[in-house]
């Protein structure tokens, strides 16, 4: 059989002795037929079925941004939530239990009012205490029991307290105090003002305080204001003074030399605001008190100058039992005399004490001088192991 094929006309060619002749036109498909029948050449065709695609695949992406945009912000808060560390969400929720207590004990303490002069011919400081408002209850009555205590921090020692007022918490005192201040001493003073609640039979509590620096304000003329009253400082460092030596020591001869050169801004001890000062200075080896020297009595002044010197023999081979232990002295003709601070130097010190030390040994027969701030006795002596007094034991009766 042969077959030839034109225009989608299949004949098939009878064989010898075959009579039957079949011919088939095949059925164009249902799409092919209609792109068929538009006036438009094939290109066009494509391009516009490109384009209505982009349309689609642009309307599916709007759908879905809207779809998921509504949920995205609860989404976005939970995740934010859970990446912070766990102090961090604490600090998110909820604030920190040390502020809440601390704004607590901020908030309703009440106000002072309170009045200063200072007279620079007499060298004094003038302070009025007027009257107090709204104070913190402190008795289960609903009311206190207020007192106000007056004290500048460069003389500790020297207090005054107002008159008690019973059950009321606007008390009016209209009470003045006069203070021995030295102009060049009046930058470094801090006014301090506390309002206690007055109890018969237990410890007196603190209602609040103000305080005040009085290179703050100007004391040119005289000022009245109100003051909030604050939580009172636990700890009240009191400031006993500098002292400026130096040291020298030779191993080869085995002499310390120390030069007590001056001291500044001592703690007043006399009543009049001012000290007779002097120093003494021991050498302690092995924790027992050795050799002693002492230096002249400066009269009424808390800024001595001495520029004396003292030559101890300290072999080499001690020089690391020996502790410097530098102290001043208050001399008093009626009573005995009082200590005003100390502090000592040697293998055993810490901090200024310890680096002038080793840098006297580090550098033999160089003298070498350096200001230290004074220490209350007893820390010194705590740790020297030294004891203040001696106790003596009684026979038994």
């Amino acid at each position: 059989m042969a077959v030839a094929a034109r225009k989608g006309r299949v004949t098939v060619s009878p064989l010898a002795g075959s009579p039957v002749s079949i011919a088939t036109t095949a059925r164009p498909g249902f799409l092919g037929g209609w792109l068929s029948g538009i006036p438009l050449p094939k290109w066009a065709l494509i391009a516009v079925a490109v384009a209505v695609a982009v349309l689609l695949l642009l309307f599916l992406i709007c759908i879905v941004r809207c779809c998921c945009g509504k949920k995205q912000p609860k989404k976005k808060e939970r995740v934010s939530l859970r990446a912070v560390s766990g102090s961090s969400t604490a600090c998110l929720v909820q604030p920190e239990m040390e502020d809440l207590e601390r704004g607590a004990a901020q908030a309703g303490r009440g106000k002072l009012q309170y009045s200063l002069e200072y007279n620079f011919r007499a060298q004094e400081l003038k302070v009025g205490v007027k009257q107090a408002a709204k104070l913190k209850a402190m008795d289960s009555g609903g009311t206190s029991d207020p007192y106000v205590v007056v004290y500048l921090t460069s003389d500790m020692k020297k207090k005054y307290e107002t008159k008690v007022y019973r059950k009321t918490l606007n008390p009016i005192f209209n009470e003045s105090f006069t203070f021995q201040v030295p102009q060049a001493e009046v930058p470094e003073s801090t006014l301090v003002m506390q309002i206690y609640d007055f109890n018969r039979f237990a410890k007196h509590d603190i209602i609040g305080e103000v305080r005040l620096p009085l290179a703050s304000v100007s004391l040119q003329h005289v000022i009245e204001q109100w003051s909030d009253l604050v939580a009172a400082s636990k700890v009240e460092e009191e400031r006993l003074g500098e002292i400026c030596f130096s040291l020298r020591y030779v191993p080869s001869t085995g002499k310390l030399t120390v030069l007590i050169l001056e001291a500044k801004k001592l703690k007043r001890m006399d009543s009049h605001g001012l000290s007779d000062p002097f120093v003494k200075v021991h050498l302690i080896l092995n924790r027992k008190k050795w050799k002693k020297k002492t230096t002249s009595v400066k009269k009424n002044t808390l800024s001595p100058y001495f520029n004396e010197v003292f030559v101890f023999e300290v072999p080499f081979n001690q020089i690391q039992n020996v502790d410097v232990v530098i102290s001043i002295w208050d001399h008093d003709k009626v009573t005995k005399n009082e200590p005003i601070g100390k502090l000592f130097l040697g293998c055993r010190a810490t901090g200024n004490q310890l680096r002038h030390w080793s840098d006297m040994l580090s550098n033999p027969r160089r003298p070498l001088a350096q200001w230290h701030s004074l220490q209350p006795p007893d820390v010194v002596d705590k740790a020297l192991g030294l004891k203040s007094h001696l106790k003596l034991s009684l026979p038994p009766r």
